[in-house]
Parts: structure tokens; sequence; C-alpha cells
């Protein structure tokens, strides 16, 4: 009689086998059945990691829908199309386009602002980033004076760090709540601790209440843009995690910023649930803004739209990661209720537009105007008091910031030529503008880091 086989972890490893979670009861099963030979071959077969994907050989061809209109650009054009060439070497992509306001973020190979990259059978969770489904929706407030939903809306929202204090939280919908609880990804206190405190909060950065005056009717409107604030963070960092397993073991070679998680694993699954559940607290998150202003008011909405400009897009097997892209094409809005918004900056009007696919757009139009240079580049680059610098540049409008100190890097001369973003959407057919929302006034943020309280302890 043969003695039986005592197989181990180590036994697995010499066989070439990484340690994994299936470590435990395969060795259970093989010493429980003493496998040896053929039939241990056989059964270790499962387990075995499919060859390394490389890199594209060759970079995927993208669509370039924007040019250059003066040095400036020429050096932000060069950048964006050298790291797209990067990024379109990633072996799940297959097609991918720029934007008239693609501006690089990261290290060489990352995916523009202004970028899509399209994935088959992938969701990659560094090309929508930590501001999962930013957006934008409007309501349309009729004949309301502007001045008044601007101050209504300024005694409502919330800009800044941080979620709202418990007593001033909006009521959390329980349905949602459900849908997360079932979620590998959002289930935990601190997801869950976030979405309730973050709910109808705005941040900070580009984020803004937007008040103005309907060309086509003069009615008033209200545009707010932000994204899933904490709780689209953990998310994006728990996916991150996630990518990164999938990415040692499928392909080393990829750059770590574009790991990628398998549609086809309950991982895949799971993820994806995520971002809806994500995406639906964010539309939320704009309504409980929206409906407390008219509520104020005592008012009721005329008309309302939204879209989203940051997020991953599905159309069966390929997925349209779109970092600061708006989706033209209805088949990527479940919800769809009427045309998109693109926002270029608090002096220019809200674009209303509509748009078809075409080969070199993928479905996707700009959203917004983009930088050509960074912030700190901006800061530098003007004179004068802060003071001064708002003024000049406000005039006629009723800008705001929440903090009550000015951040001048939000201000127009930092955003890129709404004229020049208008002509490239024109020459590349990215959408046709049906009517606009001219300024009256806006929130922002504002610099809360200059009295932040570590400062003040300070």
């Amino acid at each position: 009689m043969e003695p039986k086989t005592n197989f181990t972890g180590k036994e697995l490893i010499e066989m070439g086998f990484k340690p994994g979670k299936w470590f435990k009861e395969a060795i259970a099963h093989i010493n429980e059945n003493q496998l040896q030979g053929k039939a241990l071959n056989k059964y270790l077969e499962q387990f075995k990691s499919p060859p390394a994907v490389g890199l594209h050989t060759e970079v995927v061809p993208f669509s370039v829908n924007i040019k250059a209109e003066n040095e400036l650009e020429e050096t932000n054009v060069n950048s964006v199309i050298q790291t797209m060439d990067a990024l379109m070497r990633t072996p799940t992509l297959v097609d991918g386009a720029l934007m008239p306001d693609a501006c690089p973020t990261g290290p060489t190979g990352t995916i523009p602002v202004g970028g899509v990259a399209v994935a088959k059978n992938a969701i990659h969770p560094g090309m929508h980033s930590a501001d999962i489904c930013c957006s934008v929706l409007l309501t349309d407030f009729g004949n309301a004076d502007p001045k008044d939903v601007l101050d209504a809306a300024h005694g409502v929202t919330h800009f800044g760090p941080g979620g709202r204090s418990r007593e001033n939280q909006f009521r959390f919908p329980m349905d949602l709540l459900k849908e997360m609880e079932t979620n590998y990804f959002l289930n935990d206190q601190k997801c869950i601790s976030a979405a309730r405190s973050h709910l109808g909060t705005q941040g900070d950065g580009n984020h803004f209440l937007f008040v103005g005056i309907s060309k086509k009717t003069g009615n008033t409107m209200m545009v707010t843009h932000h994204g899933s604030r904490g709780f689209g963070a953990n998310l994006y960092s728990k996916g991150m995690k996630v990518a990164e397993r999938f990415r040692k073991e499928l392909s080393p070679e990829t750059l770590k910023q574009n790991a990628w998680i398998p549609i086809d694993t309950e991982e895949g699954e799971q993820y994806w649930n995520a971002l809806q559940i994500v995406r639906k607290w964010t539309k939320k998150n704009h309504e409980c803004i929206h409906d407390a202003t008219l509520n104020s008011l005592g008012i009721n909405a005329e008309n309302r739209f939204w879209n989203e400009h940051n997020f991953v897009f599905r159309d069966d097997e390929l997925f349209y990661h779109a970092k600061g892209a708006t989706p033209l094409d209805a088949k990527f809005m479940p919800d769809i209720t009427g045309p998109r918004l693109i926002p270029l900056n608090m002096s220019e009007p809200v674009l209303i537009v509509e748009g078809e696919t075409t080969k070199n757009n993928l479905g996707f139009a700009p959203h917004g105007a983009g930088r050509n240079v960074s912030r700190t580049q901006h800061r530098k680059s003007k004179s004068g008091t802060f003071q001064e610098i708002f003024e000049e540049e406000t005039k006629g409008l009723d800008a705001r910031f929440f903090s009550n100190e000015i951040d001048i890097t939000e201000l127009p001369s930092a955003y890129k030529n709404a004229e020049a973003v208008r002509n490239q959407m024109e020459e590349f057919g990215l959408g046709t503008v049906i009517d606009e929302v001219m300024p009256y006034g806006c929130i922002m943020a504002g610099d809360w880091k200059k009295n932040a309280p570590w400062k003040k302890r300070r």
C-alpha cells in the first residue's frame, strides 16, 4: 500500500501557481482524494492563470477633435496627444477620442480630461477617476427673479470639505440604502456614512451653482455641477485596489493607472452595479439642492434635465470611459429626458445641446472649456490683488464664493477661450447648440483652505 501524500502550498508554488485564497480548499481536496500525476494536473488546470496580456504593439487609432490656435495651446495639444498615444496601447482599448477642451492630468499614459477611451469587456477605475459621475443638472424656474433664485440656493447648498451636520442632512432614500447594502463595494460604514452626510453638498474646485436666463424662453434656470463626493471617492479607491490585483495577474506591463476589472468576473459585475448606484445617488444629490431651492421660493419646476460627463457608459461589450466628455447618444443614458448641458465659465452661457453619433465623436461632446495651464501657472500669470482681478473678470455678474475667499483659478481667464471651443464643436460635429443659459450669477467654493481650521490652530 502506497503511503499517503501530504501535498502542501509550497509544492503548488513550485509548480508555478501564485498563492491565493483557493490554496487551502485545493490542498484539502488533493490530499483527501490522493491526487497525483495526470489526475493532479487535470484538477489544477482550473487554477492556472491565463498568459499575461502585453500592451498593444501599435497605438490604437483615436480621433483628435481639437486643434491649437496659439503657441500656448500648441503645447497643450501636443501633451494631450502624447498621453493618449501611451494610453491607447492599453490591451483592452479598441477606440478613443479627444474633445476640444482636452488637457493632460497626471503622468504620461493617464487619460486626459476631455478624453474618451473605449474598452472591451473591462472597466478601468482610473479612467473615471475619484470624482465618479461628475455631472450637471438644470431646473427651469419659469419667470422667477434670478436674484431670488440665487439667494435661495445660497441658503440651501453646501460647498467645501466634508458633509452636512446631522441636523442639516437631507432625508436619505431608503430604497437607495437597500441597494448599497447588497453591493460588495458599497456595504461598509465609511461608504454609507459619506453617502448620508454628503447628500446635498457640492465640494470644491470647479464645481458650481449657476443661475441664468434662457436665451430662447427668457425663463430663469439653475444649473448645478458636481460629482459623487466622498461616496464615489470611496468606491474609486476600492476599485483601484481590485483592478491592481487583476493587473498584476493579467497584464503587468499595463500602467498602474490603467489597471482594469474584467466585466466577466464577480468583481466586474459588482463594480458595474456599484457605479449605477453611485450614479443614482449623484442625481439625487443634485435634486436635493434644486428641490429645496424650489420649496424655499414656493414654486414648481417647469422643466428639468441632466447628464453625467465623467463616467463609464456601456454599449453591450464596449465600455466608454468619458473623462470629462458629454454623452450625446441617448443609448448611454437610460433615463434621458432632454438635451445635454455644456458649461464654459462663469461669464459665459451654459450651452444646451443635442447631437448625433459620428465616427470621430463616438457619441460625445466636450464637457466645458478646459484649461491650457495649471492652476499654479495661472495664479503666477496674474498681476494685481485678488479683489482687483475678481472685480475685473466678473463685471456685471453676481459671482459669489461660498467660503468668502476668492479663488482666482476659477475665474474666466483660467479657462480656454470659450469661443474657440464652440467653433471647434461646430467644426468637428460635436453637438448643436439649441439654447443658451445666459449668465446672471453663480456660487463656487472659493479658497476654503485659506482659513481652514488646521491653519487657525497652527
